[in-house]
């Protein structure tokens, strides 16, 4: 894959938008055969349904700040990124993980607004109600072997969003070696954005310790809507997210 294919960006200094230059080929990709361009329009991503009501996750996450955030927050993520790409064509396979593998630390529309998106879309289907109340089978095996339990992988996770200054969040990842990992970053940023974050990897689980996500119910207490997330994660998801990193690193 040349630069040129790579990257064909057509109105973007209108949209404000730079993507990253070429640095070489993606993982996986065979050197010399270029994916084919992928063209934005101004609705390309769309915000998701929640797939459960409102109030499914009281009094843990009231129903207010859930629609605060689904239909203020969210969607003006998704708004923000569609209008940034609108009209530019880039040599990617146009899913927003390849977009954030390779945006550059100066690009704020994409970093910010596909961050924002990429994150509120896992952060929902981790939390959908159901699934089990604690890990089960590999992911239980696999905290166990890397994070010395389930009980010592919550402090690691609680602490993570605490101690997170400001606004960001706090993930469970699967690294690039097949191993999980407890992490944290700053605004819309994530373990997928690999020039923009120390500590990179798939994430699995991520908690959002904006203050948007739990000022209404929780107000400066952090620490106790932290323990209110973990106490509703469905883990059946965090599973499947699991079995779709591990696929991808072996």
């Amino acid at each position: 894959m040349d630069k040129r294919t790579f990257l064909k960006i057509t109105g973007a200094a209108g949209a404000g938008l730079v993507l990253t230059p070429w640095m070489g080929c993606a993982p996986g990709e065979p050197e010399g055969q270029p994916q084919p361009t992928t063209t934005f329009g101004p609705e390309t991503f769309t915000l998701p349904a929640l797939g459960f009501a409102m109030d499914a996750l009281a009094p843990g996450i009231d129903a207010a700040t859930m629609e605060i955030h689904h239909g203020k927050h969210h969607a003006g993520y998704v708004r923000k990124l569609n209008a940034a790409l609108d009209g530019v064509s880039v040599g990617l396979d146009g899913s927003l993980e390849s977009l954030l593998a390779w945006v550059a630390p100066d690009n704020a529309a994409l970093r910010n607004n596909g961050g924002g998106h990429y994150n509120h879309t896992l952060y929902w289907e981790v939390l959908r109600p159901g699934g089990p109340a604690a890990p089960e089978g590999d992911l239980a095996e696999l905290i166990a072997r890397d994070l010395g339990g389930v009980e010592s992988f919550a402090a690691a996770f609680a602490k993570a969003g605490a101690t997170q200054f400001g606004s960001g969040w706090a993930w469970l990842i699967v690294n690039g070696e097949g191993k999980l990992e407890v992490t944290s970053t700053a605004n819309q940023d994530n373990p997928l954005m690999t020039q923009c974050v120390e500590r990179t990897g798939t994430p699995i689980l991520g908690m959002d310790v904006w203050e948007h996500a739990y000022y209404l119910n929780y107000q400066n207490r952090r620490k106790d809507y932290i323990q209110a997330f973990l106490s509703l994660v469905n883990w059946e998801a965090v599973s499947a997210r699991l079995d779709g990193a591990l696929g991808a690193v072996r």
